[in-house]
């Protein structure tokens, strides 16, 4: 009887019109506390894959290997971690407003242009100076959330260039 009222009111036809993304928000319903603890593991997580990336970066011939790998997918469980408290939807679209889009998509693609850049350039040099793009990036992106941080930061750069 409920799926006969679905269907005639049109809520069955609003359910198919969800894009993916909407259904995988709508099924996450972890409680609060839940989600502070995914946050934390994740965000733990990337801390210890960056902290290790740094530790194994100073191995003969494939630490600068581990280091970019083991950097790169900290930074990814990071970014990844915000998503437990805000939800996969709510944390993309923050990704893209206007104040964050072009620091996400410089710190995604230099995500990328660092794995590149080791595995199929075979570049270390080019790997590195991506890594350090994806400090910097990520920095900004993360600054982002802090209201007025940014602009008082390019104030103080700018009175210090004069």
């Amino acid at each position: 009887m409920d799926k006969l009222k679905s269907v005639l009111s049109g809520e069955e036809a609003r359910r198919e019109d969800r894009t993916v993304l909407e259904t995988v928000n709508e099924a996450s319903s972890l409680s609060w506390a839940t989600r502070i603890k995914g946050f934390v593991a994740c965000f733990v997580v990337g801390a210890a894959f960056t902290v290790l990336g740094v530790c194994v970066l100073f191995l003969p011939r494939i630490g600068l290997t581990l280091f970019i790998v083991f950097y790169t997918f900290g930074n990814v469980c990071a970014l990844g971690s915000t998503m437990f408290l805000m939800g996969p939807l709510k944390q993309l679209k923050r990704m893209c407003d206007k104040t964050r889009a072009l620091a996400t998509t410089i710190m995604i693609t230099c995500l990328v242009l660092t794995l590149c850049a080791a595995f199929w350039w075979k570049n270390f040099g080019l790997a590195l100076l991506f890594c350090i793009l994806q400090v910097l990036s990520f920095t900004w992106y993360s600054l982002s959330y802090i209201p007025c941080v940014r602009e008082a930061l390019l104030k103080m750069l700018a009175m210090c260039m004069k």
